[in-house]
């Protein structure tokens, strides 16, 4: 059965973040997800988590400066030191949240060694960071982005991403299977969610090529949501795109999904 989440960095951002809980709980969700929650205290978040009956799926572990354009750490060997920093911070809020996993990004490598060298320390990195995760009882999502949208990100593709963390073997790191980035990227949707049943521990969604609402664009959603209900996921897709006015405006196509009509 489709679940959903509110991804509380993009929809509702015409109020302030802690409001968008409060906003997402009225419109129906009862889960979230969201990129950095660390401006706030983690009694503050959860608060407002409880106060709307909302469940809290993903978060980012700290990735740098956002607005320089720095996208995370994990094979960048200049930046050892605040990876594991991050993976602290991240482990902290999770476990604090009641939020099961953490998306750990792996960085723009323009300006660091060769791609061996920086593989090699994404490997070291992620298998520390997962065994740090394993010991307070999470996991940790690996996610492609497109190079379109994030040129020079280290993971674009869903292959060559999932044979990486293969080789970690480490059973709590999983792929984040973004239909957005993979549609760019790699296509052939269904037929990848079919065959990668199993791999993907984390689901998010949005409409091609714009980023808005799944309802537009080049993909037929009934059919992706049908797919994922074939292959038995059951976590809840995150709602990672950019509205085209107001949120709440936008959500006819989630009126079955939500728990009181939009």
């Amino acid at each position: 059965m489709t679940r959903i989440a509110a991804n509380l960095s993009m929809l509702f951002t015409d109020a302030p973040f802690l409001d968008r809980f409060d906003r997402a709980g009225a419109a129906g969700f009862d889960t979230v997800e969201f990129l950095f929650p660390y401006d706030h205290p983690i009694d503050v978040v959860k608060t407002r988590l409880d106060r709307n009956g909302l469940r809290l799926s993903l978060i980012n572990a700290p990735a740098g400066d956002w607005t320089a354009g720095e996208r995370g750490f994990a094979a960048r060997p200049s930046k050892r030191a605040e990876f594991r920093a991050s993976v602290e911070q991240a482990i902290t809020y999770a476990t604090g949240l009641g939020c099961p996993r953490i998306h750990v990004m792996s960085g723009i490598t323009a300006g660091e060694p060769d791609r061996a060298a920086c593989e090699a320390v994404w490997t070291e990195n992620l298998r520390e960071a997962a065994d740090m995760a394993a010991s307070a009882g999470l996991f940790i999502s690996i996610e492609p982005l497109n190079s379109r949208d994030v040129p020079g990100y280290f993971i674009a593709h869903q292959d060559p991403t999932l044979a990486l963390i293969q080789g970690l073997d480490r059973r709590n790191v999983m792929l984040q299977f973004d239909v957005y980035h993979t549609q760019i990227m790699d296509g052939d949707i269904i037929r990848r969610i079919e065959r990668l049943k199993g791999a993907y521990g984390h689901v998010q969604i949005a409409g091609v090529p714009d980023r808005h609402e799944p309802d537009t664009g080049e993909l037929n959603y009934a059919e992706i949501f049908a797919a994922f209900d074939r292959t038995r996921f059951d976590g809840p897709m995150g709602c990672e795109y950019n509205p085209r006015g107001r949120t709440e405006d936008g959500l006819g196509w989630a009126a079955p999904y939500l728990r009181t009509p939009a």
